[in-house]
């Protein structure tokens, strides 16, 4: 097999082919920050390599639960909720949901078997308690610098998810947490419904709107850019929108 070919070893959207009607279960994760002099480093966690996405560096979160609905039925409220508990169950965290910056909510295509469609919350870390992480589902963590992480992952030494990886790109552009969730709190919350498609060489290409191949999963359509190129070699985002 050719390396243009090739599927990058993170590349978790399957069959292209396959479409799937089950539909993506509620889940949400949170972005813990803290400033480091200089820069900011960001909370992830190895899941263990016998569960969904086992290896995978990713952040608290998980899916959400009957008991995180409180009366009113809100959605919001309760991904809020199972926020805080997946940061408790997973990190030994607690943190209040009101301290939450919700930011963006992916959606998997249909060619992925187990869909989860999640809500994206960022806060700063205000603890100072080491990290417990429960040794079950989750088997260490560590703090990093965004930038350093997609570093590593270049380099083959971590993996992770498109969206924790685009996610990490977008928290490398700022240098303090103050920053980051001014610019999260300056504008509505981004959606990201993936689309995937192959380039006429074959390279994997999962798009959000305001691709020019998004409409009709056209990978090669000419125009504006808003994707990320999983090149067997690495990972590219492309936003030109």
């Amino acid at each position: 097999m050719t390396e243009s070919n090739s599927i990058h070893r993170n590349d978790i959207y399957g069959d292209l082919a396959n479409n799937s009607e089950n539909p993506a279960k509620p889940a949400a994760t949170v972005i813990l920050l803290r400033d480091l002099n200089p820069g900011v480093e960001v909370l992830m966690l190895r899941k263990n390599s016998r569960i969904a996405f086992g290896g995978m560096w990713v952040f608290p979160g998980g899916r959400i639960d009957p008991e995180d609905f409180e009366n009113d039925g809100n959605l919001e409220n309760a991904a809020r909720n199972a926020a805080v508990r997946e940061a408790e169950e997973e990190a030994g965290i607690r943190i209040a949901s009101d301290e939450f910056v919700w930011f963006s909510h992916w959606t998997p295509p249909a060619s992925v078997k187990v869909r989860y469609a999640t809500w994206f919350f960022a806060a700063r870390a205000q603890f100072e308690s080491d990290i417990q992480v429960d040794g079950g589902e989750i088997e260490e963590h560590a703090w990093y610098k965004p930038s350093e992480a997609l570093q590593s992952h270049a380099r083959g030494e971590i993996d992770l998810a498109p969206p924790t990886w685009v996610t990490l790109h977008q928290l490398s552009q700022h240098k303090s947490v103050l920053t980051i969730l001014e610019s999260f709190q300056a504008r509505e919350p981004e959606y990201f419904e993936t689309r995937t498609g192959e380039m006429h060489d074959g390279t994997r290409v999962a798009m959000w709107t305001g691709d020019a191949g998004y409409p009709e999963t056209d990978a090669d359509a000419a125009g504006g850019r808003h994707r990320l190129v999983m090149h067997p070699s690495g990972f590219e985002y492309i936003r030109s929108t």
